[in-house]
Formats: C-alpha cells, sequence, structure tokens
C-alpha cells in the first residue's frame, strides 16, 4: 500500500471523507459502529494498522506530520472509545455490544493509539508495532 492510498483509506475508516456513499466510509472502522450491526470486522482493524505501517515512515522520519493522517488515528481511537467503550457511550449505554466485542475494540484501540505513540515517540522501526500480531 503507498502512503496515498493508505490516508486515502484512513479517511474512509475514520468517517472524515466527504464521499459518504463509499462502502468504506459507511462500514469502516468507525462506520460500522454507527450504526452497530453487532459485528466488529477483523479486516477493518488490520487496514487500519496496515495504513499505519505504510505511513510509518514519514511519521517517525518525516520533517512535518500530516495533520490529517493524524487527526484520522485520533479520531478512530477516541470516537472508538467513545462509543464502543465508555459506559455512557451509545453501545455500551444501549447494551448493543457484548463484553467480548468490548474487549475486543478496546484490544485493537489500544494497539493502533500504542502503535501511532511509538511511531511518533522511536526512530527504531523494530519497536513500531511491537504490539501488534500482524495479519493471520
Amino acid at each position: 500500500m503507498t502512503p496515498d492510498e493508505a490516508r486515502l483509506l484512513l479517511s474512509y475508516h475514520s468517517g472524515r471523507n466527504e464521499d459518504f456513499e463509499h462502502p468504506k466510509w459507511k462500514e469502516g472502522f468507525l462506520g460500522a459502529l454507527r450504526p452497530y450491526r453487532r459485528n466488529l470486522d477483523l479486516d477493518n482493524f488490520h487496514e487500519v494498522m496496515d495504513c499505519l505501517q505504510a505511513l510509518a515512515p514519514e511519521l517517525s522520519f518525516g520533517d512535518q506530520l500530516d495533520r490529517q493522517v493524524i487527526n484520522d488515528l485520533i479520531g478512530i481511537t477516541h470516537l472508538g472509545r467513545a462509543w464502543g467503550i465508555h459506559p455512557d457511550g451509545m453501545l455500551q449505554r444501549n447494551r448493543l455490544i457484548t463484553s467480548e466485542d468490548t474487549r475486543t475494540l478496546e484490544t485493537w484501540l489500544d494497539t493502533i493509539s500504542y502503535s501511532l505513540m511509538m511511531v511518533l515517540d522511536s526512530d527504531d522501526p523494530e519497536t513500531w508495532f511491537s504490539e501488534y500480531g500482524g495479519r493471520p
């Protein structure tokens, strides 16, 4: 995946792309949580991680950060927690998500945010995705 492809795909997963009719906007990482269809899509998690991996070298070694990319990634983790993990979030408050799916979503969000932190904090690529096992 090229960095440009990763930027575009992240914009769909975060729901920030203006092409509302695109399937990834509706069924991407955040789109699948609103409305929640009682099905977390493992491929969405892996796609977000693939995007982060494609963008990691420029995020870690570049002179400037891409605000859109950072906003997409933080939006995914923040809104994912607010909607699906927080007790007052729409999925918890309305009892739409199971405790097993809550744990899975929380693990995914922790993995994304930890990997982003490591990409931004470390110039050692070996550490960037140490918490991510990759695709099976």
